[in-house]
């Protein structure tokens, strides 16, 4: 998956002020364009992908430090230009309302990594980096209360084009603009986890949002992952760098400007994060390669599938 900076458009609400119930009401300023005066749901559900022209710069791939606000900020950008491309080339895959956990295909009917389907309806579930809301629709269907949230304004703009119900809110993972114990449930399929400079602040957020006992199950690359070249055929067999090594993955413009940012953590390293933000971890899910998945997706191959993991799934509990 080593594969955002618009400041405006990251809607801002004091976390201590903003209960479950009312983010119903302000989803449309959320993903509304300012200025409009739409108090409904805008008029763009077509089926169709909005395919907006890439910046043309080739960005500069390096490792180097990169803080939080940076990495926000570059990752925000990334995810507004790319949206269009990312939905185009891996919508079909995902489907409009399944649960995918990972590009393995681990689909949460069969995972049940939130628990029996049966007992999610009337729960309130937060769906951090949620993308175009599939995995929230699917939720919507068992008959769950399902918020998707998301630092990407084009991405929400695609949550829209599919349609639903679903409320979405464009905010930081780690500053969740939510009320303490607003939920019964946390997900996070390859969502924010990856590329923040500070996971534990996430960690935390997401703590203070769940009600007692909740649960937290989040997907990213399997660390072991960051020693081998992100290519999915043979070349991506041998080690070529230490997995020790946790400087960022860094991709800037002519400037020396980050544009992207992926950050990496030893296995160790997220088990430490999961206790230091206030989680019991119930389980490590490492899902191997299935022989119907014949697709590859970035560095994510049947061929490299079949011999190393490529996700990790982090289940997790609320004390």
């Amino acid at each position: 998956m080593r594969e955002g900076a618009h400041p405006g458009r990251n809607a801002a609400y004091p976390a201590q002020d903003l209960s479950l119930e009312a983010t119903w009401a302000v989803v449309a300023s959320v993903v509304t364009p300012a200025g409009t005066g739409c108090t409904e749901e805008p008029q763009t559900n077509t089926r169709e992908p909005i395919i907006q022209e890439p910046e043309p710069f080739e960005p500069e791939a390096t490792r180097r430090a990169a803080d939080v606000t940076e990495s926000s900020r570059a990752n925000r950008g990334w995810w507004d230009r790319n949206a269009d491309e990312y939905q185009v080339e891996h919508g079909t895959f995902l489907g409009d309302d399944r649960f995918v956990w990972s590009p393995e295909g681990l689909d949460e009917v069969e995972a049940e990594l939130l628990g029996p389907p049966e007992e999610l309806k009337g729960k309130d579930v937060l769906e951090i980096g949620a993308g175009a809301a599939q995995c929230s629709r699917w939720l919507v269907a068992q008959g769950a209360r399902p918020v998707a949230l998301d630092i990407s304004h084009r991405q929400l703009q695609h949550a829209l084009r599919i349609g639903g119900t679903v409320p979405l809110v464009e905010a930081d993972a780690g500053a969740l603009p939510f009320a303490d114990g607003s939920f019964d449930l946390a997900c996070s399929a390859y969502g924010a986890l990856p590329f923040v400079a500070d996971p534990v602040r996430v960690l935390r957020e997401v703590r203070r949002v769940l009600r007692p006992g909740g649960r937290f199950v989040f997907s990213v690359t399997h660390p072991i992952r960051w020693a081998f070249p992100d290519e999915p055929g043979p070349e991506g067999l041998s080690v070529a760098a230490s997995y020790f090594d946790r400087t960022p993955y860094v991709e800037q413009d002519d400037d020396g400007n980050a544009v992207y940012v992926e950050h990496h953590r030893t296995v160790g390293d997220r088990v430490r994060d999961v206790v230091a933000g206030g989680f019991r971890l119930l389980d490590l899910v490492e899902p191997e390669w299935p022989a119907w998945n014949t697709q590859e997706w970035g560095g994510w191959s049947p061929l490299r599938g079949n011999l190393i993991p490529g996700t990790a799934i982090f289940v997790c509990e609320r004390d």
